[in-house]
């Protein structure tokens, strides 16, 4: 008899198929990402962290996993949710299957579900709890309904380095078009709320030296690193329910250009003044439009989050920046005042378009403004 396993939704929705990767239940919030290349990002995007992750794509795995492509050195993700699991792994830069690699990690996974119809529940009644496991549904169900959802939750810690380190590595060559290193080094500090590798990467392209602190330094140990620049990283959870980061940034505002990316953009506008809220069912995905509104200029970007920033709220002397043009929701913001800028979207592009590449060096030029 085929083993059958569960994604049961807390509002008593269930999809049926069959499972792989580890035999363990797991809870978390059912989220879809639409992009058709960079599961392995996805899987090792901190960002991820305790959310069930349903890819649009029709078959995964094909490339299995490799260990350059690791955006952090363990996944977070809480589940995946596939049309088809590869039956082969093709790929001269393969070291493991993607079932082993989820096996390895204690990640359960199920294949077999008709993801475009939960792809649609998702986008008709809203990102919710699920609970993945091959075990009786209504228990599932149970289970679903009384596990926490995103709102109110601060992951940060799960992810977030608890040490101090000196970050070097680069994209390499092949990887920087667009992207000219500064003349004269900088020395940037970033804040790790659950960064991505290649945004550390992205850094050391530009010509910065980067180190690393843990999400919970205070204002006072950055300051003592005398950094050149703060960079605020992406994370997962609720940026509202953040409040160690949100009093860190504040007390940073005006003292060190700071550039802040998804997690970092929300709570930079947060320490600003403006609210944050939770979208219905976020965006994720390589294909997301967006307007510089400065330029003109539309970028198609990466993106993975789940909240947003009210522009409504924003107060005198920031402004919006970037637009999404499918909603209307704020991707960037801009205190002038402060030397701070932040975009909602991932620049880095681990996977995805590098559209948006230049503005790790734009925050160059507001370190250089600085110094001047």
């Amino acid at each position: 008899m085929t083993e059958r396993a569960y994604l049961v939704l807390s509002d008593g929705t269930i999809f049926e198929g069959t499972p792989f990767g580890a035999r363990v239940e797991s809870a978390g919030e059912a989220v879809f990402t639409t992009g058709m290349t960079g599961y392995q990002e996805v899987l090792t995007d901190p960002s991820y962290c305790g959310q069930i992750v349903t890819m649009t794509a029709p078959q995964i795995g094909n490339t299995g996993v490799n260990d350059e492509d690791m955006e952090s050195t363990v996944p977070a993700v809480a589940g995946i949710v596939v049309r088809e699991l590869s039956p082969i792994v093709s790929s001269w830069r393969a070291q493991s299957s993607l079932e082993d690699f989820l096996v390895r990690h204690d990640i359960p996974a199920i294949a077999g579900v008709d993801t475009r119809a939960l792809t649609r529940h998702i986008r008709d009644h809203g990102a919710q709890t699920g609970v993945i496991g091959t075990g009786d549904p209504q228990a599932l169900l149970e289970r679903a309904r009384k596990e926490p959802g995103m709102v109110g939750a601060d992951l940060t810690g799960l992810v977030s380095t608890k040490e101090r380190f000196e970050w070097t590595e680069s994209s390499g060559v092949w990887a920087k078009a667009g992207i000219e290193a500064s003349a004269t080094p900088h020395h940037v500090v970033a804040v790790d709320f659950g960064v991505k590798r290649n945004i550390l990467r992205c850094l050391v392209d530009v010509g910065c030296k980067v180190t690393v602190v843990p999400s919970t330094a205070t204002a006072e140990e950055i300051l003592a690193l005398n950094p050149d620049g703060v960079f605020l990283s992406n994370g997962p959870g609720d940026p509202a329910a953040v409040t160690h980061g949100i009093q860190t940034i504040q007390g940073l505002l005006g003292k060190k250009p700071l550039f802040g990316i998804c997690l970092g953009h929300q709570m930079l506008a947060l320490a600003l003044g403006a609210r944050t809220f939770k979208l219905k069912f976020g965006h994720r995905g390589l294909n997301q439009p967006v307007k510089d509104l400065s330029t003109g200029r539309v970028e198609i970007t990466t993106q993975n989050h789940g909240f947003a920033v009210d522009v409504d709220t924003l107060p005198e002397g920031v402004t919006m920046t970037h637009v999404h043009l499918n909603d209307g929701t704020c991707q960037g913001i801009e205190s002038k005042e402060h030397l701070a800028f932040g975009v909602q979207y991932h620049p880095e592009s681990a996977a995805g378009p590098h559209d948006s590449r230049y503005l790790f060096g734009r925050f160059v030029s507001r370190m250089d403004e600085a110094r001047a």
